[in-house]
């Protein structure tokens, strides 16, 4: 994915952190801030060393990267998200971190509506 679709800035993080709004489920915790631009939404991803050693960080890393990058299409734009990995996404597999993504982005009503 292009480097467009990161957030990088630690100044980015923390606007998202004071002045968006969170939700969370077992595995993840997801900040939304609207940023009123017409623009594809931007990801950042936190993970602590709580959650394991660098290969197990690593890996749930590219869990949410992937799942974002698959499920870019069902979030609206105009959004900077963080997700932070709680220590319980080290034991969940790539199937349960998407859930918990879409889980999340319906929550915060960032996901577009399914047409059929």
């Amino acid at each position: 994915m292009k480097q467009e679709f990161y957030l990088k800035k630690n100044s980015d993080f923390q606007k998202v952190y004071h002045k968006g709004k969170s939700f969370a489920n077992k595995s993840l915790v997801m900040y939304v801030l609207p940023t009123g631009e017409d623009r594809p939404s931007r990801i950042g991803m936190s993970v602590s060393k709580k959650v394991g050693n660098s290969v197990v960080r690593h890996r749930v890393k590219r869990l949410i990267r992937e799942s974002h990058r698959l499920t870019r299409h069902q979030i609206a734009d105009g959004y900077d998200i963080v997700v932070i990995a709680r220590n319980e996404a080290a034991n969940r597999n790539y199937h349960d971190i998407e859930r918990a993504f879409l889980h999340l982005a319906a929550m915060h009503r960032i996901k577009k509506k399914e047409t059929v």
